[in-house]
């Protein structure tokens, strides 16, 4: 897929990793000359640093500490994507449960929702969008806790997806061979449970849209005569089969690595025969697009038909490399760019508009409409879409009609969908989905605030930003900006604290070098410059990987996942037994769209929220998130934490300042032994307290 390019292998890289440069560098440098930098042609100039403790504060205000030294900064010529880059770190945090001696898990909803998995709230469709972004995090344990929850029973294959090869490209970004082999048995097992899902004699797999995590698509609907297409509709899908392509693919180089070369063999064989079969079967000659056939047989649709019209789930295929680099199948992106088919005004279509029953509303729960994929836009699919795009542009020849500038105008497009509301009252929060023309959220229910099933900063980082994580010793950079003259163009931009292969990796582009002194594009690894070029391209650097930091981890043992059981919680107002559960149920967020946590009653009288942990355990910390919003509620002014001990409340810390609003306080003492823990709150001016998650730990 790969064609010629430009590239620059920085001497200085080799030095800094302690080796001599191959035979080849010096050729391949030469061929970018004059346009780059190599070693010490020209002094390094000082790399730009962000003050990070500023921009958190400003972004993320009280809760600034717990990103401060998580995150990769960034900032760029665009506002906007900025804001939105920040939200969704914010998003991220906001959606880690954590479950307790089992670690965190990612939500897709950030509260409770019908369909999930008990008692955590997990679900397993979106997995691969929380580990692409997570990923990025300093802190791995997040991901890594998650991928140990997934495996080791909580992937119920609820629903489909792509997690094996998500957890390879986990490794591409931290390089731990341990954390990507640690579940390749859990992860053969699971593959191969999809055999239910397979027919034999098409060499394909089959699902339900439902259960492909989009209802309503055309295969659903036309099955039911255009009646209904919430259930039904069984099809060889472009979705499920790529994602089984992904997942043997990356089962057979996870195999290859763990020394297993009949597993290695055998992986690399379904891949390459799903892939075989995808390209023969669910590409449609006459809507140039791949599509689904109908596994159904019913009056209205017969077994192995195509559908009859394009949808966005077409391109998922390229989103994991899946179709050769050919002219006839890179043309299918025309659909995309096109006003008649499936590119609406605000954003991408999930089914083309001359669809007998585009936009036809089907379901309602009350008067908001319910979920529909049969035109909507899906902040789901638009990342996957945009995925495959970066993979098109990055490494094929053949783009068709797409462009760098198409892939800015439509990222620009999609980061617009996270504002609600216009000019200086609009507010980020991203739903469920919007409307192709209008841009305004469909949904609309509580249910749909702030939803984490998609993707935003790995688009920036493997996109704009363009670095291309990779299982050798290599850092790939190749920014997809359109040129300086173009309206897409984007001046400048600057990330650093980027984690790879255990280094810390910043990226800048000056197109004119008057933001940071120089123009070009610059790596620099752990602080100092390996390479530079004097415009837009492809960099390559030799990088040896450094073992990443060891994981951290304490258990939070103020948890309640199954209501009723202890730990329980009591309080002296706002006894409602979910209110109760909420303040520590191991979610924490300060969203006033959403609220969670237990409410005091208002008053100026003292409140004390207690959790009985039903036996002895030694407690030396607690954690309190408490939510404020400038009316109704307010952090108190005084808090102290008492201990259940000798049959009275004993106190264990009592800090003269006020407990933070919208952000996280952490105490500790001498660790003590006791069954109970209570935190006494003197209100401040009356207000009710909402305390949005006590933690406690052991020391």
């Amino acid at each position: 897929m790969r064609g010629n390019f430009r590239t620059i292998l920085a001497t200085a890289a080799f030095l800094a990793c302690g080796a001599s440069p191959p035979p080849a560098a010096s050729s391949q440098a030469s061929a970018a000359a004059g346009n780059s930098r190599l070693g010490a042609s020209v002094a390094p100039a000082a790399s730009p640093k962000l003050d990070a403790a500023a921009i958190a504060k400003a972004r993320f205000g009280n809760d600034a500490a717990w990103y401060e030294q998580r995150i990769p900064f960034f900032e760029s010529a665009d506002p906007k994507i900025d804001a939105v880059y920040y939200y969704r770190w914010g998003l991220f945090r906001a959606h880690q449960r954590d479950l307790g001696a089992q670690g965190y898990v990612t939500t897709e909803f950030a509260d409770d929702v019908d369909w999930q998995r008990e008692p955590y709230a997990s679900l397993n469709d979106a997995s691969g969008f929380h580990i692409a972004e997570g990923r990025w995090l300093n802190d791995r344990r997040f991901t890594d806790d998650y991928v140990n929850f997934m495996y080791e029973g909580g992937n119920d294959r609820h629903f489909t997806d792509h997690m094996a090869d998500s957890v390879w490209g986990r490794y591409l970004v931290d390089g731990d061979r341990a954390a990507v082999l640690a579940h390749l048995k859990t992860m053969r097992h699971i593959y191969r449970l999809w055999d239910e899902k397979f027919d034999f004699t098409k060499g394909l797999y089959f699902v339900e849209p439902l259960l492909d995590a989009t209802e309503y698509t055309v295969s659903s609907i036309d099955a039911s005569g255009g009646k209904d297409g919430f259930r039904g509709g069984d099809s060889f899908r472009p979705s499920v089969n790529s994602y089984m392509f992904a997942n043997a693919r990356a089962l057979s180089r996870m195999a290859e690595m763990a020394g297993d070369t009949a597993m290695a063999r055998e992986y690399a064989d379904r891949a390459q025969a799903l892939r075989t079969r995808v390209l023969a079967d669910l590409w449609s000659p006459k809507l140039g697009h791949f599509v689904d056939r109908y596994q159904v047989d019913n009056e209205h649709v017969k077994y192995w038909d195509q559908i009859r019209n394009r949808e966005l789930v077409g391109y998922l295929p390229w989103m994991f490399d899946l179709v050769p680099d050919d002219a006839k199948y890179s043309q299918a992106w025309a659909h995309l760019l096109d006003p008649a088919s499936l590119g609406g005004k605000a954003g991408m279509r999930t089914v083309e508009q001359n669809y007998e029953y585009y936009m036809r509303q089907y379901r309602y729960l009350g008067t908001a409409p319910e979920c529909q994929w049969n035109g909507p836009i899906w902040p789901y699919q638009t990342t996957q879409v945009l995925t495959g795009m970066a993979n098109l542009l990055d490494h094929y020849d053949e783009h068709g009609p797409v462009t760098r500038s198409d892939y800015m105008r439509l990222l620009r497009q999609y980061t617009q969908m996270h504002y609600q509301g216009e000019g200086r009252s609009a507010r980020l929060d991203l739903e469920e989905d919007y409307h192709p023309e209008t841009g305004k959220p469909i949904v609309g229910l509580d249910r749909s605030h702030h939803y984490f099933h998609s993707g935003y900063l790995d688009l920036v980082m493997t996109g704009l930003v363009g670095i291309r994580p990779r299982a050798d010793d290599v850092l790939e950079v190749n920014p997809l900006l359109p040129a300086a003259n173009d309206a897409q163009a984007l001046g400048w931009f600057h990330i650093e604290r980027v984690p790879y292969h255990g280094h810390e990796v910043s990226v800048t582009w000056d197109a004119d070098g008057r933001r940071y002194g120089r123009k070009g594009l610059t790596i620099a690894v752990d602080g100092a410059e390996v390479a530079h070029r004097g415009d837009l391209g492809r960099i390559e650097v030799p990088l040896a990987r450094k073992a990443n930091a060891p994981v951290l981890r304490e258990t939070n043992l103020a948890v309640q996942l199954v209501r009723g059981n202890f730990p329980k919680a009591s309080a002296s107002s706002g006894t409602e037994a979910e209110k109760l559960h909420d303040g520590i149920d191991g979610r924490a967020w300060f969203y006033p769209e959403l609220p969670n946590g237990w409410d005091s009653a208002a008053g100026a009288s003292e409140q004390w929220y207690a959790v009985d942990f039903g036996k002895s355990v030694t407690l030396g910390a607690t954690e309190l998130a408490f939510f404020a919003d400038g009316g109704k509620f307010a952090a108190p002014r005084k808090v102290r934490i008492e201990a259940w001990r000798d049959g009275r409340w004993q106190i264990v810390a009592a800090p003269s300042a006020a407990p933070l609003a919208n952000g996280v306080t952490r105490l500790s003492w001498t660790p003590v032994t006791a069954e109970r823990i209570r935190v006494a709150m003197t209100p401040a001016g009356g207000k009710a307290i909402r305390l949005a998650e006590l933690k406690a730990f052991a020391r």
